[in-house]
């Protein structure tokens, strides 16, 4: 493996960034990052390069003499995942891929019976299906949990009617069914995966979850940080009402609930997970306590 190339999608995203770190820490493999503005990355890959998800011949460019690829879309900034995802496994078939991993979701159109329509879950989901008849060598699935990081951008605290700070979401507070994670635990996952072919390259899902919380775990452990915030819980449709996508949530929040983040029989892929990792995950107490939140 020592000095085989791994080209990272999304190098300058929340996962990317945590794929490339990881990889150049652990020091086997070349890291090649892919950005649309290459002048703007600022990352530690050896080399950058600029492709994009929507076109064919410069992502089968970016590939060229990659071992590995690292491929994940991205929902919220209206990404066609199903599209996105077809032209990275033809650009990696064609450029010679050996093992290409997948950031993927639990399907929840499928686990729910179409009960819930979480698009940014199933979307991702709908691609394992081609990957897996693509014909790679060595392929893998990681699944990255909520992030910690959603706590301070897109779920982060807001002031409430009453003053105080904290979160009214649609979500029984009592219900475990959030697995988290620190988004950058991805990347140990990640080069674990591409250290270790034999072990996970022949389709394995690999479930990303240092924690099982219920919010009120996660209110808990900002207590006992110093940091106390609010709750108060909402029916679906009126969480649904309040900005553009809130639907979304709401459905996904719902699907906690009944079903947990991972879904049922997520066990042995969390412990997968953690079993090929190159290094030990952070708790949501070591990250409150180095993070402003």
């Amino acid at each position: 493996m020592k000095n085989k190339t791994i080209t990272v999608i999304g190098a300058t995203g929340s996962q990317g960034k945590g794929v490339v770190n990881a990889l150049i820490k652990e020091g086997t493999f070349k890291v090649r990052a892919v950005s649309r503005n290459t002048d703007n990355y600022l990352g530690k890959a050896d080399e950058v390069v600029k492709a994009n998800l929507t076109d064919l011949n410069s992502l089968t460019a970016a590939f060229k003499d990659s071992y590995g690829v690292f491929v994940v879309t991205n929902f919220w900034e209206g990404a066609d995942e199903i599209a996105q995802g077809k032209i990275a496994i033809q650009a990696a078939k064609e450029a010679g891929v050996n093992h290409f991993i997948w950031s993927t979701l639990p399907d929840v159109e499928k686990i729910s019976n179409g009960k819930f329509n979480v698009p940014h879950f199933t979307g991702k989901a709908k691609v394992d299906a081609l990957v897996k008849e693509a014909g790679f060598e060595n392929y893998t699935f990681v699944q990255p949990p909520f992030y910690f990081q959603n706590l301070i951008g897109q779920m982060a605290a807001q002031i409430q009617q009453d003053g105080s700070k904290g979160w009214t979401l649609s979500i029984d507070p009592k219900v475990k069914g959030i697995h988290m994670s620190d988004i950058n635990d991805l990347g140990k996952v990640v080069a674990g995966s591409f250290l270790n072919p034999n072990k996970v390259g022949n389709g394995s899902y690999l479930s990303l979850a240092t924690e099982f919380n219920s919010f009120n775990d996660i209110l808990d452990a900002l207590k006992a940080n110093g940091k106390d915030y609010s709750f108060n819980q909402v029916p679906v449709e009126v969480f649904s009402t309040f900005f553009e996508g809130a639907e979304e949530i709401a459905q996904m929040l719902a699907y906690f609930e009944a079903h947990t983040y991972m879904g049922p029989d997520s066990e042995e892929q969390i412990k997968l997970a953690r079993e090929i990792a190159t290094e030990e995950f952070t708790s949501l107490d070591k990250w409150i306590k180095q993070n402003t939140i």
